[in-house]
């Protein structure tokens, strides 16, 4: 799925374009945020690519919803 990815201040949000969802990150695997998975407030978890560490916000990735 095509995510967008941005950040707000402190806090990093996400928009699913297929469903018209924007959602908060509330979940990182890592503390950064490339490589592993994230988890949005409404419990859908996704993993995300592998990326530079200095990638910068708002960016679109192709994503993979794991669960929720």
């Amino acid at each position: 799925m095509k995510l967008m990815l941005r950040r707000s201040g402190e806090d990093l949000s996400a928009y699913v374009a297929k469903t018209d969802l924007e959602a908060r990150v509330v979940e990182t695997q890592h503390p950064g945020l490339w490589g592993g998975w994230i988890k949005l407030s409404n419990g859908w978890v996704f993993e995300l690519p592998e990326m530079d560490p200095g990638t910068r916000l708002p960016i679109s990735v192709e994503a993979r919803r794991i669960e929720g």
